[in-house]
């Protein structure tokens, strides 16, 4: 890999396009620029179906090229999102430090690495050369930090001229949490934490202890931790994690076995909470591993609320960005809004892995190019919008040829009828425009319904997206309109914001919703859109403006039926599969799931005209 230094000896002129990678982990992706600003970018799952699919990311590569018709050899550079020798310098490091312990995990990794990750520019011509044969411009290969590309994800793209930076995740090269300063065309990283210490790491030891998959049941956890109470916070603080008042921590390794181990816990962790790890073919989600959820959740929330509140005192500085894993705990974020510690909070939509494709880009546009950078009012992410799209001759000609029974409508009559069937409470597949980015639907590749209904959350988890029932939906609302329903009065595009539903919108019956135990909590209804409230009186919010096209129209038409400008929105997939890429991809889901009726650009299908086979 290339030093900063000879980086900025080598790159003197303004290149066009540059495009991104991250891969060979998890959540593998791709993203174009040209002259910073992105023109594409998609994760590698969504063609694979593979769910975090961490492979070299051949069809989203593919996708660029077709989309903007490049070959290779006519994008400028080619970036990488982190640095395989620093992680090499790390993991050997890390097992000499205690061996011979961790013997197995050693030998299992280190093969990879000489075979496959150390020498990863050679790796990457290769698999370069599988997406265009005649590439050659194998000088433009590039590499970035990890927590650069994660910062650079979250400041360049922002509508702030100056921000301070938190990115915290697993773990990148060393570090595993970063404070940043972003002004004009520069990030520059201030502090770091560095493994085997890490926030990310101590949630993805609970993830696995309860019984969920690391890298992908954070989510779960996140969604379980309001069902109990945080009866374990102090038995945490007090023997896993010393939390120091800037923020900043220790965990303690006796307890933890990622460093070195093929798992994420020990015995002496059972041993401390006086359980064994949930098994989840075995142990349903009791009152115990709720209350542990409850207890890691309220423990992230403080250490995030910690550091944000020193990094606001210390660099004085009122716009704060985040990316990283942690940053899509979108409960931790609507606490530093709701304490507004900063006057304005941007967050990362693909604030993981797969946005590091984007950073590296826009780090080296910026920082190492030094180009000019120019803050703009609208949304630089574009809603997120910045995957693949299908023309409504394309859909027309995919649906007749897959046997599929449908009605062709324009726009208006499309909005009126889609309306009209959530009005209904029919569960809604919708597939518009271009797929997004990150891990979730804004309005492309959604799953709909409403949210006044009691019903609909559970029908939705159970018989269509087939997963746990105690799983919160998030509300898409109009942005005009979101004030009055919730306690937040700021942008949210990207569902990366939890706050409290208005108290004029609940119902009289909080002593019968504390009173009642675990899963039982889900039987009350809480407000008057129940479907959208979380069993604390919260939820996920996602605002939409007129940016988001047809979408917004959507709920603005469904306001003008019921007087409710909110609709539930959930990822367009079911248990264990990536949201769908394609009308294909749509269509089997809409037949193999409860789906009432899928609506893909102008073409309308209601579950009882198909023929089921």
């Amino acid at each position: 890999s290339c030093s900063p230094i000879h980086l900025r000896s080598i790159l003197i002129s303004k290149m066009a396009y540059i495009l991104g990678i991250s891969a060979f982990y998890h959540d593998s992706a791709a993203c174009l620029i040209k002259d910073g600003e992105i023109i594409a970018a998609t994760q590698e799952e969504r063609f694979t179906r593979k769910k975090h699919d961490e492979s070299y990311p051949f069809n989203s590569i593919k996708f660029i090229l077709d989309h903007t018709g490049l070959k290779l050899n006519e994008i400028d550079k080619i970036v990488f999102y982190e640095k395989p020798f620093l992680k090499f310098e790390r993991l050997l490091e890390t097992y000499l430090s205690v061996a011979p312990r961790g013997y197995m995990s050693f030998s299992r990794a280190i093969p990879v690495w000489l075979n496959e990750k150390l020498f990863l520019k050679n790796n990457l011509i290769k698999f370069l050369k599988t997406n265009d044969k005649n590439f050659s411009n194998i000088k433009n290969i590039y590499f970035s930090e990890h927590h650069m590309s994660h910062a650079a994800s979250a400041f360049f793209p922002s509508p702030f001229e100056e921000a301070i930076i938190l990115t915290a995740d697993g773990v990148g090269e060393w570090a595993t949490t970063t404070i940043a300063h972003g002004k004009d065309n520069r990030v520059e990283i201030l502090e770091e934490i560095h493994f085997p210490h890490s926030l990310g790491l101590l949630y993805s030891a609970f993830t696995y202890y309860t019984g969920f998959k690391v890298n992908g049941g954070e989510y779960k956890l996140m969604g379980l931790a309001p069902y109990g109470q945080p009866i374990y916070e102090k038995k945490i603080i007090e023997n896993l994690i010393d939390i120091k008042d800037d923020g900043s921590f220790n965990l303690n390794q006796d307890y933890f076995n990622y460093a070195t181990g093929l798992t994420m816990t020990n015995k002496k962790f059972d041993k401390l909470f006086g359980f064994p790890r949930r098994n989840p073919q075995k142990t349903e989600l009791n009152k115990f591993y709720m209350d542990i959820a409850a207890s890691i959740q309220t423990v992230t929330e403080k250490i995030m609320l910690k550091l944000t509140k020193n990094i606001k005192k210390k660099y004085n500085i009122k716009n704060l960005c985040l990316a990283g894993g942690v940053a899509l705990n979108c409960v931790a974020n609507g606490k530093i809004q709701e304490q507004k510690i900063f006057d304005n909070i941007w967050v990362q939509p693909a604030s993981g892995d797969s946005g590091g494709s984007l950073g590296s880009a826009l780090a080296l546009w910026y920082n190492e190019m030094k180009n000019e950078r120019t803050v703009k009012k609208e949304d630089s992410m574009k809603c997120s919008y910045l995957g693949p799209e299908y023309s409504e001759e394309e859909v027309q000609k995919i649906l007749s040829n897959i046997g599929a029974n449908f009605k062709v409508y324009n726009k208006e009559d499309l909005i009126n009828e889609t309306a009209d069937e959530i009005k209904k409470g029919k569960a809604i597949g919708w597939f518009q425009g271009r797929m997004e980015f990150g891990p979730r639907a804004l309005g492309c590749r959604s799953i709909l319904g409403d949210p006044r209904s009691g019903d609909m959350q559970r029908i939705l988890n159970l018989k269509v997206k087939f997963r746990e029932s105690f799983r919160p939906f998030a509300p898409s609302v109009l942005r005009e309109d979101v004030n009055e329903w919730f306690d937040l009065n700021v942008d949210s595009p990207y569902m990366l914001m939890v706050s409290k539903v208005k108290r004029n919108k609940l119902k009289d019956n909080h002593k019968e919703v504390e009173e009642a135990e675990g899963l039982k909590k889900l039987d009350i209804n809480k407000s008057d859109i129940p479907a959208v409230t979380h069993v604390d009186y919260t939820a996920r919010i996602q605002t939409v403006s007129k940016n988001n096209g047809i979408y917004y129209d959507l709920i603005k038409k469904f306001k003008e039926k019921t007087g409710c400008p909110i609709l539930i929105n959930t990822s367009f997939n079911v248990r264990g599969e990536p949201i769908v890429n394609t009308p294909v991809d749509a269509y089997k889901c809409f037949m193999s799931t409860n789906l009432d009726c899928l609506i893909i650009e102008n073409c309308f299908l209601k579950k009882e005209d198909q023929i089921k086979f």
